[in-house]
């Protein structure tokens, strides 16, 4: 953004804020006013803190008072010559003053205020926003944890809910021997066919959830790698198919990884694309032809090497084999040069840094286990205090 434009930036924020200003010299406090502040609840609810700290600090100048005990950061600033703070610390960001019963109209005027010069900042805020990403100052949130842990939750539940219908199958065994009834009673209908088709449902939701996972966990590991190192590959990668996220991480020239690929790109076609284009599929699988057989399937019997997961009436198919694929997914995922890349991704919360892929700290962490364990260590130690804002 040019010069020009921010020093215009400035002075709409400026007029918006009005009577407020940078507390100086002159600004009425009560000396021990740093250590007797008391906060301020304001009707009108005071805007991000970070959105705060750039406009008053980065774009007007005003003096941040830097780190305390639990607080970050705090601006002293003047109101009609009386001193307010704005401070933002482990348990929040407020609005803070002498008195807070008297004083709470001018409290108010100045959360408005602030409101409006930060709309008024609007075009500075999206310019360091552009800028950090430009410079790939960024970190990509890591959610990988609680979407491998949907993903388990919904196969468990699948599990469970298979081991119930096998239990009612055999009951229902026991009493039509008791009874000396047809089988065939027991067999169509009833609790058991209930039983199955929710387990099939079950399956279809524990296939989508690992390739939720997949579409995230593949990101992440191609930035430790080094397979993407920018914000823009990053967002790019993001929007790209699962194939290409795929590539990034997994070297289909080799036999394994390839014979891989081909194997999670069948499943996600053959399911998860059916189920996400509401149960039509793409090839005419919602087609069933008139004959004098009655009605019949437009996509007759498979061809030699085509569909390995094929969907039937009741989008029942092989959960077993597509299970298989899953297991080996994740075991060569973690395995070889990309073990590392494990701990750091689904041992920690933590987020991948970019700048860690410029200065080298993943490429040497990535070399072992080890080294990857002292990264872990350190980074969850600095968030531990970040958090707990024990500078």
């Amino acid at each position: 953004m040019a010069p020009e434009n921010i020093e215009m930036i400035r002075q709409s924020a400026q007029r918006a804020l009005g009577v407020i200003k940078a507390a100086d010299g002159n600004t009425t406090a009560d000396k021990h006013f740093l250590f007797n502040r008391k906060q301020v609840l304001t009707k009108r609810k005071l805007p991000p803190y970070y959105l705060v700290y750039f406009l008053l600090v980065d774009l007007l100048g005003f003096k941040n008072l830097g780190r305390f005990e639990k607080i970050d950061w705090f601006i002293p600033i003047d109101f009609n010559g009386k001193a307010f703070l704005l401070e933002h610390g482990k348990f929040g960001f407020g609005l803070y003053a002498h008195d807070p019963e008297s004083e709470g109209p001018a409290a108010e005027e100045i959360a408005t205020r602030v409101q409006k010069a930060i709309k008024a900042a609007t075009p500075f805020f999206d310019h360091l926003a552009r800028q950090a990403i430009e410079l790939s100052e960024v970190n990509v949130i890591n959610n990988s944890i609680p979407l491998f842990c949907r993903f388990e939750f919904m196969r468990e539940a699948y599990k469970s809910k298979c081991s119930e219908s096998v239990a009612e199958s055999v009951l229902h065994a026991l009493k039509v021997k008791q009874k000396d009834l047809p089988l065939g009673i027991w067999a169509f209908g009833g609790a058991n066919s209930n039983l199955k088709q929710e387990a099939n449902w079950l399956g279809i939701s524990a296939i989508e959830s690992f390739f939720s996972w997949t579409e995230h966990v593949l990101i992440h590991v191609a930035i430790l790698t080094g397979g993407i190192t920018t914000a823009r590959e990053v967002a790019d990668l993001a929007a790209a198919d699962w194939s290409r996220k795929f590539k990034a991480v997994f070297d289909i020239a080799e036999t394994e990884e390839k014979s891989l690929f081909d194997s999670a790109l069948s499943l996600r076609q053959e399911l998860r694309n059916h189920i996400a284009h509401g149960a039509f599929g793409k090839g005419g699988e919602a087609f069933s032809f008139h004959s004098s057989a009655g009605a019949v399937p437009v996509l007759l019997p498979e061809k030699i090497g085509s569909k390995k997961f094929s969907l039937g009436s009741n989008l029942n198919f092989d959960y077993e084999l597509a299970f298989g694929v899953v297991d080996k997914f994740i075991l060569l995922l973690w395995s070889g040069k990309r073990a590392p890349a494990q701990l750091y991704i689904q041992g920690s919360s933590l987020p991948a840094i970019l700048t860690f892929c410029a200065d080298g700290t993943y490429s040497r962490a990535m070399a072992s286990l080890g080294e990857m364990e002292n990264l872990v260590e350190y980074l969850s130690n600095v968030a531990d205090q970040s958090a707990n804002m024990d500078w």
